[in-house]
């Protein structure tokens, strides 16, 4: 009916050529002339999918100056997801990105009727966030807080408030709520029609019941798309095939993984009540009852997130348009018992319908956007999470920018394809994952949370000995690493269990692993990280090395070097260190989930020449970190090498004997600050050389450590990290890592006329360590990341994480600050006086703790805090 209805209100622009093969859905034309409206044999880009997702990149794009477009959908217009869509835009999200995309999209659905002439029956209704527990609105408050920072109006409210915002709600078991007042309702296939006619109206084609059968690829890059009408040569390709996309990236001529999975989605539409419901009534999420309400025509429209969902053509056999899926009353009945639990009265109104569609989810409840690694010009925006209406303008605009400019306007990492790799794409791996996903939509997500399933998917070789000896193990990039090791003596169970906002239940066990770090020896086993080869047959590895990275490789062999690949504007594509192993040999370590990013980012800009080799190795290492005082002596004695500064000097690299191990790569350094070695050990050795340096460890005191114990040490010494702390946004002049750069070394490399100006005219954010003074670590709420920081009562920025510090007995906090002008809101920039002169306070969940700044490595407050407690143990002698 919408559809219809569009094609009316747009008949008199079917004169457009964007608009020639929309008629023949209405069989307005005959098949004869809907045959001659041929396909254009070439477009610079053509974008498959005419829901939401592929309307707003095609809209975006052609705001944006591109016009050659073409957009292909094999159905008709917003006839998949798009039109079964509950229609609520929700700008209370976990991530900032998200929140921004949701908030953009607002905005834009809010003026796209007065821009199109195409109702879209936007409705500002607000919505509201019930709490059940004292969690759940500690989760809220966190929302709120980073809500209101970025300019989305929200505020906590109590249960009594709730009930008179909306009268036919229980509220007896309430303890809060967040009530959000700019969120809406809106027609999610209104919306698709109304970017696609502005689209048209702009000159993007638009053809519905055509087919992509597959995308032609030659030497890495797109160069068509085979159709059932025939082929277009294009330079991009834009896979906005919501469900089906995983299958079309699949069927290229070189596959493109994208990992999505759909499962059923219910919701109930009901006749009006008998005073029926404003169009105004706000939208309510109960989570803690896995529902959502919203007003339909005068009645309900209620669905949720049941815990046990129900995974969808696994197969990959699917309908070309969506039709509504089978009722499956039992299945819907816990959440239709807590719709009525929550709004008793709707027991006598007369229930419509079951609607049952599906949703895709991704394995990280995050949607899915951005480049091929392998291809490209192949762009993917889908697996939307069932949020696909909130986040659709946002995400169209983001992708559009990246196509045109080469990057979006924001830091969009989390969401970016290149998160993945071929290891997610497994149908039985998305099949489980996608079920574990989808309750977690509602469920309570605490800190430091692990999905449930796809585990143990890649391991080092050490994983049993770890899991023996009481490892707890955290997944990255499908890497099983341990977050830390439970003494005999401890409650397991208890401890897997309990999950919090406060003080966790592990604080006493990571801090003897700390403890063991600075006064003895520990081993983490950290094989995770990404291990890359660069070799060449002359000096082509070095040349190209020093245009790709930031510091000057040009060293001595057997020397480390941190640096990092900087892009056009300066800011970090990667972070790593770098070891030159011979005159024509470079080793490469980088954080875990740059496994992917960073390849693809190498091998988009090395020279194809056949004399330069790039090799990933993470698999062929495992890597030990050593970490203590006593690490030297460990390895002095099963080397039986001299390991002091004198014969080893820091970041350095030796191939060594390891017990009766050959050719392990030692290097003098740990990624934390503290002394100690990695050791990058051939696989089949590993299990030897552990137990080895286990064995004459004992001695030493040493001790498995996990990524918790490694996380404290590091951020008490200022160490920041890719991905969490520092992304392709951040340039090394705003994270204090001027000494990694080195900008005379007498070539040029990428990212240098960025910094060269950024020098001049100084920087706009400045990493920044924060120490939490009036915070009772046992009473508190603990900060974690994301958390908005004030100066003088001005918010300045967002920590990015946070651990607390054993030496310090305080919380540190790493995030930027900014120099917001008080009269524009105009960023200023930011100098070390600014920094040192303001009075600081993080705002964890709506509560204010102040806070010290610091611009240095803690390392001095430690001599500091020693020299106190000197001073009080020489007075208590005195006394």
């Amino acid at each position: 009916v919408m559809f219809y209805r569009l094609l009316s209100i747009v008949g008199r622009q079917r004169a457009s050529p964007g608009w020639q093969n929309w008629s023949s859905a209405r069989n307005s034309t005959s098949a004869a002339e809907a045959r001659s409206m041929a396909l254009p044999t070439q477009a610079q880009v053509v974008i498959c999918g005419g829901g939401i997702m592929g309307t707003s990149v095609a809209y975006h794009l052609s705001k944006m100056g591109w016009k050659d477009i073409v957009l292909l959908e094999q159905g008709r217009l917003a006839a998949g997801s798009t039109r079964f869509c509950a229609g609520i835009l929700s700008t209370a999200r976990h991530l900032t990105i998200e929140q921004k995309m949701a908030d953009y999209s607002n905005k834009l659905y809010h003026q796209l009727e007065q821009e199109t002439g195409i109702q879209t029956g936007y409705t500002r209704t607000g919505s509201i966030f019930l709490a059940q527990t004292q969690d759940r609105l500690i989760s809220l408050k966190r929302i709120n807080s980073r809500l209101n920072v970025i300019g989305i109006p929200s505020e906590i409210i109590s249960p009594k408030k709730v009930a008179e915002l909306h009268h036919l709600l229980n509220v007896h078991d309430l303890v809060g709520a967040m009530h959000v007042p700019e969120d809406a309702v809106v027609s999610s296939a209104d919306v698709a029609l109304a970017l696609a006619s502005a689209a048209s109206q702009n000159g993007v084609q638009i053809y519905d019941r055509t087919s992509v059968l597959h995308v032609m690829v030659k030497k890495g890059q797109v160069t068509g798309v085979e159709t059932d009408k025939g082929q277009i040569e294009c330079q991009y390709f834009v896979n906005c095939a919501g469900q089906w996309a995983y299958e079309l990236g699949l069927s290229n001529e070189e596959p493109v993984s994208i990992p999505l999975h759909a499962c059923e989605h219910f919701y109930l539409l009901t006749r009006p009540l008998e005073t029926p419901l404003q169009s105004s009534t706000p939208t309510i999420v109960d989570a803690d009852g896995r529902i959502y309400i919203r007003n339909w025509q005068g009645g309900i429209l209620s669905g949720g997130f049941e815990k046990n969902p129900k995974p969808i053509f696994t197969e990959g056999k699917n309908q070309l348009e969506i039709q509504n899926l089978q009722e499956d009353w039992d299945h819907f009945e816990p959440l239709l018992s807590s719709l009525l639990r929550r709004m008793p009265e709707l027991e006598t109104l007369e229930i419509m319908k079951l609607v049952n569609c599906p949703e895709t989810f991704t394995p990280d409840m995050r949607c899915i956007m951005g480049e091929s690694p392998a291809v490209q010009g192949y762009f993917v925006l889908a697996g939307m999470n069932s949020a696909g209406l909130s986040f659709g303008g946002g995400a169209g605009k983001y992708l559009a920018e990246w196509m045109v400019h080469g990057y979006p306007s924001e830091n969009v990492w989390e969401l970016d394809l290149k998160r993945f790799g071929a290891l997610q794409s497994s149908r039985t791996f998305l099949r489980h994952r996608v079920m574990e996903v989808m309750p977690l939509m509602y469920d309570l997500k605490v800190p430091r949370w692990d999905f449930q399933t796809g585990r143990q998917l890649r391991t080092s070789p050490l994983y049993d000995r770890l899991d023996a000896q009481g490892a707890r193990w955290m997944e990255k990039h499908g890497f099983e690493r341990p977050k830390y090791f439970v003494p005999p003596d401890k409650d397991l169970l208890a401890l897997e269990q309990s999950k919090t906002f406060y003080k966790p239940d592990w604080f006493d066990i990571v801090e003897s692993e700390v403890k063991c770090c600075k006064e003895a020896v520990c081993v983490i086993d950290m094989s995770s990280f990404t291990k890359f080869e660069i070799t060449s047959t002359g000096d082509q590895a070095l040349e190209v090395l020093q245009y790709l990275f930031s510091n000057d490789l040009d060293v001595p062999v057997g020397h480390i070097v941190h640096t990092g690949m900087l892009n056009e504007g300066g800011g970090y594509e990667n972070d790593c260190s770098i070891a030159r192993l011979n005159k024509r040999s470079f080793f490469m370590i980088s954080p875990t989930d740059q496994q992917v990013h960073c390849w693809a980012w190498l091998k988009k800009h090395m020279p194809k020449d056949s004399n330069l080799l790039l090799e990933d190795v993470t698999w062929k290492y495992t890597a030990l970190n050593l970490i203590g005082p006593r690490a030297v002596d460990v390895l002095s004695e099963l080397s039986y090498a001299p390991m002091t500064p004198d014969h080893f000097p820091s970041l350095f690299c030796k191939e060594m004997s390891v017990g009766y191990a050959n050719g392990i790569r030692v290097m003098s350094m740990t990624h934390t600050g503290e002394p100690g070695f990695m050791l990058y050990i051939p696989i089949e050795y590993a299990l030897h050389v552990y137990n080895e340096v286990m064995s004459v460890g004992q001695k030493y005191g040493i001790r498995n450590a996990g990524y918790y114990a490694l996380r404290s040490l590091r951020i008490e010494k200022f160490f920041a990290f890719w991905g969490q702390d520092i992304n392709n946004l951040t340039t090394p002049l705003e994270c204090g890592r001027e000494s990694r750069v080195k900008l005379e070394k007498g070539m040029d490399f990428i990212g240098r006329d960025a910094l060269l100006l950024q020098k001049q005219n100084g920087v706009y954010k400045r990493l920044t360590m924060f120490i939490l003074d009036d915070h009772d670590t046992d009473l508190d709420l603990w900060p974690w990341w994301g958390e908005p920081i004030y100066r003088n009562g001005q918010y300045v920025g967002k920590t990015t994480s946070s651990a607390y510090s054993y030496s310090l007995e305080r919380h540190v906090c790493l995030g930027f600050v900014h120099n917001f002008s008080e009269d524009t809101g105009e960023e200023q920039v930011v100098t070390a006086d600014f920094i040192n002169r303001g009075e600081y306070e993080i705002d964890i969940a709506g509560y204010r703790f102040q806070a010290k700044a610091k611009l240095y490595p803690v390392a001095s407050l430690f001599t500091q805090k020693r020299r106190k407690d000197d001073m009080e143990l020489s007075d208590l002698h005195g006394k």
